[in-house]
């Protein structure tokens, strides 16, 4: 594969292998989808049938809103419901498909209610049969299924329905890798857009502002990256507040899946650390912090920082979103992020990646389909039990 602007040694190496040592070292699929995203990101942003499905499910103003998914997927609503809470001016809820499966009486709201579900190949099992059972028994529950998937049940299983809507992305969306990276962040940024569906330049101005910050990441800190897991680590903590802890958790899923449960890994809010979970880590641990341009949230998440470094923890950091306030060691990473909070799991998740991944290639795993025999790409078919229907 080549590439269309510049690449750090590490990445450019695995974008000129050929395509038999690609396929031998199985990342054929996840590198190309890694690198892909600041196109998908423009397509996306530029999308005007997205655009119009997004001003719809607004029609009329709902209630409520929840966001759902599984796996990633659900991190995804996560990410968003704060930004869209604030920007809709109604509760933005993230309810993972498999509880709104078990338990959707007692958690999906009261009134009027949008439910946007995400999701890369629209035949996860859970996310099917909540449709189902939601068409048939909440009446007052309109749906909006933002898919890459043009082929999946999502997008075709609803048509007839009188309460549903389908979102396509760009199919190069559909990740053919197991796990999820360009799918993520284009359905990440297709959330976004329903904070103002008509205000399409705001979405591409952010768009190429994302592609640009990216693409330095590919260029620069990318090889630190690779540089760090070539040093080798086995645990990892994701930090972040807010919205952001979304994906915190995704990157810290990109580990698990892609290191196939060698790499220790935890996601955790900064604040949230102290309660407990900071018991977990050694002066090896590998940190990454995803530090917030809201001052006062910063001033929280550098107090921890440096009570990290007091207590000698964690003392190999990334650090996403690093200024001149930041101190940082000679060993450290630092990655640019202008983006706002609500924006910048863009940033947040491709570094992520790519952490991800060096570290996958580092311990003589396969990217494109990590966890052989354990994990497929998409869950398969379990039994939906029936929901009992009202006396």
């Amino acid at each position: 594969m080549q590439s269309a602007f510049p690449l750090a040694p590490a990445l450019q190496a695995l974008a000129e292998a050929t395509p038999v040592e690609q396929e031998q070292r199985g990342f054929a699929h996840t590198v190309a989808e890694i690198l892909q995203q600041p196109l998908l990101w423009a397509m996306t942003a530029g999308n005007g049938a997205l655009s119009a499905a997004l001003a719809g499910a607004l029609e009329p103003k709902p209630q409520a809103v929840v966001l759902t998914g599984s796996g990633s997927s659900g991190y995804i609503g996560e990410a968003l419901a704060p930004g869209l809470q604030a920007a809709l001016g109604v509760p933005v809820t993230a309810i993972p498909a498999g509880t709104l499966l078990t338990h959707w009486r007692q958690t999906l709201p009261p009134g009027d209610t949008l439910l946007l579900s995400f999701a890369r190949s629209g035949d996860s099992p859970e996310s099917l049969g909540v449709v189902d059972a939601l068409l048939a028994l909440a009446p007052r529950c309109r749906h909006l299924f933002v898919t890459c998937n043009t082929q999946g049940g999502l997008a075709t299983r609803y048509h007839a329905a009188p309460r549903a809507a389908v979102a396509l992305l760009d199919p190069r969306s559909n990740d053919r890798s197991l796990v999820m990276t360009s799918s993520f962040t284009s359905l990440f940024l297709a959330g976004r857009m329903l904070a103002g569906p008509a205000n399409r330049a705001r979405w591409q101005a952010l768009a190429l502002q994302a592609g640009g910050e990216a693409r330095e990441l590919f260029a620069g800190p990318a090889q630190a990256l690779a540089d760090l897991a070539d040093a080798g680590f086995d645990s990892v903590l994701y930090l972040a507040s807010g919205g952001r802890y979304g994906g915190a958790r995704e990157s810290a899923l990109k580990m698990l899946e892609m290191s196939g449960g060698r790499v220790q890994v935890m996601a955790e809010t900064f604040l949230g650390l102290r309660h407990g979970p900071m018991s977990a880590l050694r002066a090896d641990t590998v940190l990454v912090a995803m530090l917030a341009r809201d001052p006062r949230v910063r001033a929280y998440e550098l107090d921890l920082l440096a009570e990290l470094t007091a207590k000698g923890l964690g003392m190999r950091r990334i650090l996403i979103g690093a200024g001149p306030d930041v101190t940082a060691g000679e060993s450290d990473v630092r990655i640019g992020c202008g983006l706002d909070d609500d924006d910048a799991t863009l940033i947040d998740v491709v570094a992520g990646q790519l952490l991800a991944l060096f570290g996958c290639l580092a311990l003589g795993q396969q990217p494109d389909a990590p966890s052989q025999g354990v994990l497929t790409r998409v869950v398969q078919p379990f039994r939906i039990h029936p929901e009992p229907m009202p006396a």
